[in-house]
């Protein structure tokens, strides 16, 4: 029998699990967890995100490879797939964790900031993840962490101009999900940063009081991308919540 990081075998009947990164982000976003949680999801998955325009299109990219029934997890614009792939195929999600994002659109100042930054990138100007952009992105104290700050503008590069233009319109086209919050009827937590200062506390809280039986845990010393910032802590909350949720 095959065995996780951990030396642990996997569980019986453990679920699979899909992980759908946020902007500028793949796979490394959750290499944390994608290690470390393989005894209890021996199946796991990192949706790529970067070839539509729409969630709609997006959801269904998910939704043609993962498992027929599966845990999912997403961050910041993988929360947006994410309310999505549960409008599209409710019966097949078993597990949801939303992790630093929000259920409300843009606001009118958001939508044109994006639009803005679609501009630029189209003339040629992409930037991808800066050293004057990870301030929004990471907790203060991570700042000199350059293993993490490397990684976050490396995410970035990978996924380039043409990417971000097309994940920044998807964004912007999102529906409101806060009207599908009470028709969530799986296993729900809810994970942000303490100091996420994209998708804070109060819009995590929001989510979490509007899905029936919806839990919030909110991760101390944290910004807006908890997976690798606060690995450890959001493992062992990821870890309760495929276990025990």
């Amino acid at each position: 029998m095959m065995k996780g990081e951990t030396g642990r075998p996997p569980e019986t009947g453990a679920l699979p699990l899909v992980l759908l990164p946020g902007l500028l982000c793949d796979a490394t976003l959750w290499a944390h967890q994608t290690r470390h949680l393989a005894d209890v999801a021996p199946d796991i998955r990192v949706a790529d995100l970067t070839g539509a325009e729409s969630v709609t299109e997006l959801a269904r990219g998910v939704l043609a490879t993962a498992p027929e029934r599966f845990a999912l997890a997403g961050l910041s614009m993988g929360g947006y797939v994410a309310f999505e792939v549960l409008r599209q195929a409710p019966g097949r999600v078993a597990k949801l964790c939303l992790v630093d994002t929000t259920a409300r659109p843009d606001t009118d100042e958001q939508k044109e900031r994006r639009q803005a930054l679609i501009k630029l990138a189209q003339t040629g100007r992409f930037k991808g993840v800066t050293p004057r952009l990870l301030p929004m992105l990471v907790h203060p104290d991570r700042l000199a962490d350059t293993e993490v700050t490397e990684a976050i503008m490396a995410m970035a590069e990978r996924t380039g101009r043409d990417a971000f233009c097309r994940q920044q319109t998807a964004i912007l086209t999102r529906p409101d999900s806060r009207p599908d919050l009470p028709g969530i009827h799986c296993p729900t937590l809810v994970i942000v940063g303490r100091e996420d200062s994209l998708t804070g506390p109060e819009k995590a809280q929001e989510m979490a009081d509007g899905i029936p039986g919806g839990r919030l845990a909110v991760v101390e010393r944290c910004g807006h991308l908890a997976p690798m910032e606060q690995p450890e802590a959001t493992t062992a909350l990821m870890r309760l919540w495929l276990t025990q949720l």
